[in-house]
């Protein structure tokens, strides 16, 4: 199973998109937007959420350049986001990196290249070997740096320390 989403920038060229997958048989679950506007850094979220959970193994995101959206995914635990615009880059970001999440611009490729792109991304298989060690150096990265907050909890949205003690108590849970 595959997660898509995309900004509204992107949505015309997730349309395009979803339509090559659906040609060949691909299921996905599309986690927005429906053309309306939005922020790429939640529809990321929403996207990988899927992925972190094991309700889908990959995802494809996109925006508007796919800039954003790809520095929003790399945010998320357990994600490698990639940006790829043509057949090369998408080839060895699974080759040798087995990123999870594919992103695209929709202001930057059209949907032949998309679909020339997403093919070789949904078919090439991580080649492991010393490329799996690499693979782990750069996941070790994730849990090398601790969270320091240089201000009072008043300076800070309830949401956001709601947000940041769910993601510790989370990651604190994995490593027991």
């Amino acid at each position: 199973m595959l997660a898509i989403g995309s900004d509204h920038a992107g949505y015309e060229l997730k349309c395009e998109v979803k339509k090559f997958l659906d040609g060949l048989g691909v299921e996905y679950i599309d986690c927005g937007c429906n053309g309306e506007r939005a922020d790429y850094p939640d529809i990321a979220e929403k996207t990988c959420e899927k992925i972190k959970s094991g309700e889908c193994d990959k995802g494809i995101l996109i925006c508007g350049t796919g800039i954003g959206i790809s520095i929003s995914a790399n945010k998320i635990k357990g994600i490698r986001a990639a940006l790829c615009q043509d057949y090369y880059t998408a080839k060895y970001t699974r080759l040798h990196n087995d990123a999870n999440v594919l992103c695209m611009g929709g202001r930057v490729i059209g949907a032949g290249t998309a679909e020339e792109i997403v093919r070789v991304f949904l078919s090439t298989e991580f080649e492991g070997g010393r490329h799996a060690a690499r693979v782990d150096k750069m996941m070790a990265l994730e849990n090398s740096f601790v969270c320091n907050l240089h201000c009072s909890t008043s300076q800070l949205d309830h949401t956001l320390v709601l947000k940041i003690a769910k993601h510790s108590s989370d990651y604190l849970m994995r490593r027991v």
